[in-house]
């Protein structure tokens, strides 16, 4: 797992010298600080006399083939060049494949076997990888870079074209050390930032900046981007397997994903927060371990918010080697941390437990799985029991002109996680909506309304045409014909599940130099749940059915009947102490960067009405925040 950065160039004035490569790799040493290296190959010409200059920049850490595999790596006659960031799983399967088409290897680690896949199959060879990866490759003989992210976005990839320059990086924050490097925030994306609390690709909060989405490559050449997709599922293809077929391929699927991510030369070991998904995984690698899995959990003084009596139980059930942290987060001084290694504005406060969790269990380990995607794709979320009872409601009654709504959704609202008011009146306030726009309406941050009276009459008339929701309606209607219960979740997996979770664990895990892996996440288990009847994963309002037909003994019976938790943190409760006078001297000062945007008046409203307690509007604050203190320190 490391970090990557570099550009190509054919124009001397665009070039990147090697003082300006060392800052943007250095900006990056969190994610790889066991070593650093760099490339230089300047005015190569091809063989129609076309000059380019290609530099790569490479952060290390060092996870198999320790002493060997240095990146920037490149094949036997120097003519392809590659920084990788990731790990591919089936490796040694496509070295071995190799091997018997006469390439030879230098080294024991993955990196080579992508160089020289590549030197096979060009474009072609990113379907055959088994990971999660964000890769740049310099072909020398064609003059081109090619950048690839893997299927599910696990591994992030930024990059920007400039005149005839391309630059990459695994953050943003590498642009930031390039002389003339000044891009102008998108007023676009802090209208998406503010209803799905993160930036949709491929866009980024700047102008000119993109990310490159998920399971898509990128070619550079004689100028001229050219981004293309390289694999997709069938999001209206339902599979015709039998009950007992699907549990088959699910038990032999998820368990090979995890024996196969328990690869590394470093100490291995699991996040384990007590829920279905990290179980799951924990019990699949103890028993495909020799040793006690070292599994980890994290908790808080507030109880509403700490369910690791519930992981200690399924390491007792399992047998893993488990520590428990304990922290009272500090929202003051994590505000500026999580600021500066995000990057762009990102408003999802589980950020905090996560980066946390990742920071304590790096003490101990330099590799941990995940349960991330499990909801996903196997209809995890009570949002989903919330759409398909709402479907049921409104085909048998016109709730919304019903009497006494109205009532309801003046009631003041409350701080506690599980609020039955709050999840009453989002539920209601939703009738009369198509499913789509309904779905929106419970995972946005700010609804339109609301963000039309918060913005001021200058950013308004920035704002382009685009509704934020047509990224979420997009993936929402590939799904076809299907059920709501199955399109919610898939457009999940192409949306929220890329731009906030893979997001969200991917920076708190490599601002600590540790290595996330996600074996529900695995290309073929995406594709086989995703093709599954949804009455398989979901009925009668409870989901992951097919999950516990599969693995119901390998963990306790509590786990598969108690009530989901959120990972979370009390902020509502923050924003009424601790962080308290933060809110006012940054969102409600005259100085506020935000007021460029949004109305001063406005603003005060929201907060007023959460010291209050009249409405709940701790997750717009907490946005709000984020946005603030992201402008204070890059914009």
């Amino acid at each position: 797992m490391c970090g990557i950065t570099g550009a190509l160039w054919s124009d001397p004035s665009s070039a990147i010298d090697h003082a300006t490569l060392n800052r943007m790799t250095e900006a990056i040493r969190h994610r790889g600080p066991d070593d650093a290296h760099t490339h230089w190959d300047i005015d190569h010409r091809d063989g129609q006399g076309r000059s380019s200059s290609v530099a790569l920049g490479f952060r290390r850490l060092s996870i198999i083939d320790i002493g060997g595999a240095r990146q920037p790596m490149c094949n036997e006659d120097g003519t392809v060049w590659l920084v990788f960031n990731g790990e591919i799983y089936n490796f040694r399967e496509l070295r071995h494949r190799l091997q018997g088409a006469g390439h030879r290897f230098a080294t024991d680690g993955d990196s080579e076997t992508i160089l020289h896949l590549y030197e096979d199959l060009g474009t072609d060879c990113f379907s055959q990888l088994n990971g999660m990866f964000a890769i740049a490759i310099w072909d020398q003989r064609r003059s081109r870079l090619v950048l690839a992210r893997d299927r599910i976005g696990k591994k992030p990839l930024f990059y920007t074209h400039q005149n005839d320059r391309l630059m990459f990086a695994s953050e943003l924050k590498c642009f930031s050390q390039v002389p003339g490097f000044k891009p102008q925030v998108d007023p676009a994306a802090i209208d998406e930032f503010l209803t799905y609390q993160y930036i949709p690709h491929p866009g980024t909060i700047f102008k000119g900046v993109n990310k490159l989405s998920p399971g898509h490559f990128a070619t550079f050449s004689d100028g001229n981007l050219s981004v293309q997709r390289y694999w997709d599922f069938d999001p209206q293809y339902e599979a015709n397997l039998s009950h007992d077929e699907a549990v088959q391929k699910v038990q032999y699927l998820l368990e090979d994903s995890v024996r196969i991510r328990l690869q590394s030369d470093v100490p291995l070991g699991a996040f384990l927060s007590g829920g279905i998904d990290s179980s799951l995984i924990v019990a699949l690698a103890q028993r495909n371990s020799d040793r006690p899995i070292q599994t980890f959990s994290i908790g808080f003084p507030d109880k509403d918010f700490d369910e690791t009596a519930y992981a200690a139980e399924v390491a007792r059930f399992v047998g893993t080697d488990h520590t428990r942290f304990e922290v009272t987060p500090d929202g003051v001084s994590i505000i500026d941390k999580l600021a500066w290694h995000y990057d762009e504005p990102f408003g999802d406060s589980s950020a905090v437990p996560t980066w946390y969790l990742s920071e304590l269990t790096r003490q101990k380990v330099t590799v941990a799985l995940s349960g991330d995607g499990g909801d996903e794709l196997f209809a995890g979320y009570e949002r989903y029991r919330a759409l398909w009872l709402s479907r049921m409601i409104q085909k048998a009654f016109p709730l919304h002109h019903m009497p006494g709504i109205s009532l309801i959704q003046r009631l003041p609202d409350s701080s506690k996680q599980r609020s039955v008011i709050r999840r009453g009146k989002r539920f209601l306030e939703s009738f009369g909506q198509s499913p789509a726009r309904r779905y929106l309406s419970w995972i946005q941050i700010f609804p339109e309304t609301l963000r039309a009276g918060l913005y001021n009459d200058d950013f308004v008339k920035r704002l382009p045409g685009d509704d934020p929701f047509e990224f979420l309606q997009r993936a929402w209607d590939r799904s076809g014909d299907r059920d709501v219960v199955t399109k919610a979740s898939l457009a999940d997996l192409e949306t929220y599940l890329p731009c906030d979770l893979m997001t969200k664990v991917d920076i708190a895990s490599m601002a600590h130099g540790l290595e996330v892996r996600a074996p529900m996440l695995d290309y073929r288990l995406v594709e086989l749940a995703a093709s599954l009847p949804s009455n398989m994963k979901f009925r009668g309002g409870r989901g992951k059915l097919i999950l516990k037909d599969a693995f119901q003994k390998l963990i306790p019976s509590t786990v598969w009947t108690r009530r989901k938790m959120g990972f979370g943190v009390p902020i509502a409760g923050w924003f009424r102490g601790q962080l308290n006078p933060m809110l006012h001297d940054l969102l409600l000062s005259p100085d506020a960067r935000i007021h460029e945007f949004f109305q001063p008046e406005a603003l005060k409203t929201l907060v007023t009405e959460h010291e209050s307690m009249h409405q709940n509007h701790c997750y717009r604050l907490w946005n709000l925040l984020m946005l603030e203190k992201w402008l204070r320190t890059w914009a």
